[in-house]
């Protein structure tokens, strides 16, 4: 089939080929129009957001009644210019062959699908115009991510999917078990035996790999994850799914104020190289998704994060002429009305909110001198709120042994993450982000099973 002999339309598109002659392209068709003396295809292979156009000069030549919209084919031919148009480059066909036909019922006909449709159909939307520029972009978007990381010198580290340790603590993590569910074992108090499970002992799939990667960064220094993690929450938004993969960088010798720096540059750098790299996804998006997203993203570029403190952010939340839902006081949890009230009417811009009440936080975070509030920030952007968690990590045996003996939590089942303080801690912080999170901000996609190639949520694990 002449795999390695094929050319990619982005090059053709691009003007990026040695010859016009010979050139072979394989792809799919998305339209068709025939008439007697000329036929036209429209082709596309998946590397690019339009189509290349095939002239057929002789349709007599060849079996055109079969090739339907979706059908594939391999077309040799060559190319031509053709100035003044939207796109400078054709094919005209000297070969077609169909290499895999497809029916007139074809669900996915040219006109518009819309997107809760489309989820029913995750095994061919990925066809669609929007979603593969959405799996293109989420490509381009994971390297960059890779990119940012390595030419700094961290450690791409791989945290386990299988984990004894709820990171988070909430207790919504996915069990995994080889027991028989007919037939539980059970203890006198009718207790589960996990003594006679797989790993013989309670486990889960991952809900983060922060404590892990606490323990890579301790002696590699400066590493990140970037997999996937779970949550068993029974939620149902528009921004919650059950499977999606986060970025969590974990640095040791780093205070709270330098993260913060790490923070800022590693959102700007996303931003910046979506704009030039995947310049052809943003028009796209810009264009059919959500006007003006290349505009936000630039605005939030050319800014400076404003940094400010949990209590800070109450008292201009007290202050505020603003009906709140949910009534401000101190020890509460900002809610998301409150955090894009900060960053879209009183700073304009996103802000890194910090030293947070050590009641709504995780254990492992600092306590600060106060005793009162931990060593946490959030990144706060305009229009959905928070979008980065993360802190610094109490560094100190007792006062890290004492929080969590107070919280009851099992001192056995955590006596290695203890460890960590106990031999040569150092401080350190990291933050985790939600890559369908960032993707849905970038691109201005409201839901994030429509940045995800197969959504996992509450009674939907399809495809």
């Amino acid at each position: 089939m002449d795999y390695f002999e094929k050319t990619k339309i982005k090059k053709i598109l691009q003007g990026n080929i040695d010859s016009y002659e010979d050139v072979i392209v394989l792809g799919w068709v998305k339209t068709k129009r025939v008439s007697k003396n000329i036929a036209f295809l429209e082709i596309n292979d998946g590397s690019s957001v339009k189509n290349l156009q095939i002239v057929i000069l002789d349709p007599s030549k060849y079996e055109l009644d079969d090739l339907n919209r979706g059908s594939s084919v391999r077309i040799k031919g060559y190319l031509e210019d053709v100035p003044n148009r939207e796109q400078s480059i054709e094919m005209k066909a000297e070969e077609i062959d169909i290499i895999g036909t497809a029916p007139d019922n074809y669900i996915l006909q040219k006109k518009k699908h819309t997107f809760e449709f489309l989820r029913e159909i995750a095994h061919l939307r990925p066809r669609t115009k929007t979603f593969s520029t959405v799996n293109r972009f989420r490509n381009k978007m994971a390297y960059a991510i890779h990119k940012y990381y390595q030419e700094r010198g961290f450690q791409y580290i791989h945290s386990p999917i299988i984990t004894a340790s709820d990171a988070e603590g909430a207790g919504e993590m996915f069990k995994v078990t080889t027991l028989d569910l007919d037939n539980i074992p059970q203890n006198e108090n009718g207790e589960v035996k996990y003594e006679e499970d797989f790993f013989g002992e309670q486990t889960g799939l991952t809900v983060s790999g922060q404590l892990e990667a606490e323990v890579m960064a301790t002696a590699l220094g400066d590493v990140y994850t970037f997999g996937p993690t779970f949550r068993a929450e029974n939620s149902n938004t528009t921004r919650h799914a059950s499977e999606f993969w986060m970025i969590e960088p974990e640095m040791a010798f780093c205070n709270l104020d330098e993260m913060m720096d790490i923070i800022e540059d590693f959102i700007k750098y996303l931003f910046k190289y979506a704009l030039d790299e995947a310049a052809e996804e943003m028009e796209f998006f810009d264009n059919n998704i959500e006007e003006g997203r290349k505009e936000t993203l630039k605005s939030i570029i050319n800014s400076t994060f404003a940094r400010i403190t949990y209590t800070k952010a109450i008292e201009i939340l007290k202050d505020a002429d603003q009906d709140f839902e949910f009534p401000v006081e101190w020890g509460m949890d900002l809610q998301t009305e409150h955090e894009r009230y900060l960053t879209e009417k009183y700073y304009n811009k996103p802000v890194l909110v910090t030293d947070y009440p050590r009641g709504i936080k995780a254990f492992y975070m600092r306590i600060n001198e106060d005793e009162d509030t931990v060593a946490a920030v959030d990144c706060l952007v305009p229009e959905v709120g928070e979008i980065i968690g993360g802190s610094q990590r109490e560094e100190r045996y007792e006062v890290l042994k004492e929080r969590m003996e107070n919280e009851n939590m099992n001192m056995d089942k955590y006596q290695w993450f203890l460890d960590l303080r106990k031999y040569g801690t150092v401080p350190h912080s990291g933050f985790g982000l939600g890559f369908e999170r960032i993707l849905m901000y970038i691109s201005g996609i409201k839901n994030i099973r429509d940045v995800i190639p197969f959504p996992r949520t509450p009674g939907n694990a399809d495809f």
